[in-house]
């Protein structure tokens, strides 16, 4: 099996469950350079493919948009060609910046698509991408990662906590949290069964439950780690950033335990984890 991505946080745990497999991070396959991703490909001939590379930085995203066109559009699409053309399975992580946010219902996987930035639409045309290969294919949409490796909320929070006892975090956005073990752990399983069935292909959706706002994610955080800060509600409003973020995150999961019988991790269990991981690298 090949993995492209090497040192993110679901690349990371992808490691620990495929120690046999191929990674290969961005010196050894440069996702700007799509030739080299396809030529990692064919020279290997693996029996599965995923792709838990991408340029996931939101706000940046806004001005660097053809780059990350290229990484999260250009790179996946000719990946998935790739494998098409050899009959590999594909497994491709996406997001649920894919959707505009509206309303309070979980959004399922065939819902319409909106992005709301560039981050988004990079994105939603890498799907497009993939799908249009034609090959044994799964996007798996996922939504708030976090992990005891790589740049995340926990951890943001965490860090945070060792010099301040308030902290203001916004309450108006709903998601579910979903750990990157969690996110591994489905991909492995998906890509297994996409060799012995191709007939399943297509985009699912994988998240944490219960669907929470940051504030109370934040909350929980402190509560677990037995830090002492008051978390303040604010509205995104009162948070700009470059780049607008959905205020409903909801994913509809059902399908995916329905087709692959992988239910949606409590979140709060998984963040147990990462707490005690992060407390072992002290």
């Amino acid at each position: 099996m090949i993995v492209f991505g090497k040192s993110g946080q679901v690349a990371t745990e992808l490691a620990r469950l495929l120690p046999n497999a191929t990674f290969f991070d961005r010196n050894e396959a440069d996702l700007n350079d799509t030739a080299s991703c396809v030529q990692k490909i064919r020279d290997l001939k693996p029996d599965a493919v995923i792709n838990a590379a991408a340029y996931t930085a939101v706000d940046k995203a806004e001005e660097e948009e053809d780059l990350a066109h290229l990484i999260n559009a250009a790179a996946p699409t000719a990946m998935a060609e790739a494998c098409a053309e050899l009959g590999t399975p594909f497994v491709h992580i996406s997001t649920d910046y894919v959707f505009d946010g509206s309303g309070e219902t979980a959004f399922a996987p065939d819902r319409a698509t909106g992005p709301l930035g560039a981050y988004g639409r990079t994105k939603l045309a890498g799907e497009n991408g993939v799908r249009a290969a034609g090959g044994a294919f799964a996007i798996l949409r996922t939504s708030w990662v976090f992990s005891a490796h790589g740049n995340n909320f926990v951890k943001t929070m965490l860090r945070l906590a060792e010099t301040r006892d308030t902290l203001t975090v916004v309450s108006d956005q709903i998601g579910g949290p979903t750990s990157a073990r969690a996110i591994a752990h489905a991909c492995v399983t998906i890509a297994e069964r996409l060799k012995r069935d191709e007939g399943i292909a297509g985009t699912y959706h994988f998240s944490g439950t219960p669907d929470v706002s940051w504030a109370d994610f934040a909350r929980e955080i402190f509560a677990q780690s037995g830090k002492h800060v008051v978390v303040q509600d604010i509205p995104s409003a009162d948070y700009p950033t470059p780049a607008a973020r959905p205020a409903n995150s909801r994913l509809d999961c059902r399908t995916t335990e329905a087709i692959f019988g992988i239910p949606r991790p409590d979140w709060r269990e998984e963040l147990g984890l990462v707490l005690s991981e992060l407390e072992v690298q002290k």
